[in-house]
């Protein structure tokens, strides 16, 4: 069975920076492809950030040029490097598979993520 656990979150002022990590097991990391996922309160999950297996990246417009999703294969850990964050970034953070022709996450299963706070 696939376990994903999400660390790295935690409270930072605007314009700061933050680098969440997923380690997985239970999956062949290395040829799967990943992506980052956040919710916030009252809002539907939605995918941030997604790597493909062959390095190919994507990522929300929102986020395009602040945030950089990265993958250590040899770790079987995903990251997200968060650069000047803006409040509306606060959200709980997830990792999961990703189906890349559908953008459909892979795993019913997710971990309990990890909260993102950004103050103004």
């Amino acid at each position: 069975q696939v376990q994903l656990v999400e660390s790295g979150g935690g409270l930072v002022q605007a314009g700061g920076s933050l680098r969440l990590s997923c380690a997985a097991s239970g999956t062949i990391f290395s040829i799967t492809s990943m992506g980052w996922y956040r919710q916030a309160p009252g809002k539907q999950r939605e995918l941030v950030a997604s790597i493909h297996s062959n390095g190919n990246t994507n990522y929300r417009d929102s986020v395009k040029g602040r945030f950089t999703i990265s993958r250590d294969n040899a770790k079987k850990t995903l990251y997200l490097q968060m650069n000047s964050l803006r409040p509306e970034d606060t959200a709980v953070y997830y990792c999961n598979g990703l189906n890349w022709g559908t953008q459909r996450a892979l795993y019913d299963n997710w971990g309990q993520g990890t909260q993102v706070t950004v103050s103004s």
